[in-house]
Order: structure tokens, then sequence, then C-alpha cells
């Protein structure tokens, strides 16, 4: 299902767990993020969706707390999401 666009909100998580290469927990995330920070609760709720999306793989670490990894890479996203977007392979290249 990672054919879906993600929204601005996703991207954030996404481009935070992208600079963790063993990614992280929800306090992980939510410690990278700027001010003002969202809520614990709903920065959850952004991972577990992208979780069903395919984006994410979640890890049992403890009781209720789970470690989250990508599951597509920065630059296969981008790719796809300008293909969906019908640019042009070149354009797609000048990004990186």
């Amino acid at each position: 299902m990672q054919n879906q666009t993600l929204t601005k909100s996703e991207m954030t998580v996404m481009n935070i767990l992208w600079e963790m290469p063993d990614g992280g927990t929800v306090y992980d995330v939510l410690a990278k993020y700027e001010e003002p920070k969202p809520a614990y609760t709903t920065t959850a709720t952004f991972m577990k969706i992208l979780e069903k999306k395919g984006y994410l793989e979640a890890k049992k670490l403890s009781g209720r707390t789970y470690t989250y990894s990508p599951l597509v890479s920065k630059e296969d996203y981008c790719r796809r999401a300008m293909q969906d977007e019908g640019l042009a392979t070149e354009n797609i290249q000048k990004l990186f």
C-alpha cells in the first residue's frame, strides 16, 4: 500500500525516522520535533497510520513500547512521489 502520498504530518514523522538508523519510539520522534511539539497520542496515531500504510515496521520492545523503523527509504519514496506526479526521470535525478 506504499503508493499512497503522505500528508505533511506523516512526512514530518518519516523525515525524523529516516534520520534514525535504528528506528525510534514515539518518545524518540517527539524529542526531534521542533516546538510546539504535538501531543504524544497524536504522534503515536501518525506512526500507527504509517505502519498500516506500509511505511513503518513496529517491533515490540517491552510492555506497550514499540520501536518503529522505515520500510521505505527516503529516496524511494521521493522517486515514487515524483513519478506519481508525472515528472520526468531526469528531474528526479536532479533532486539527489
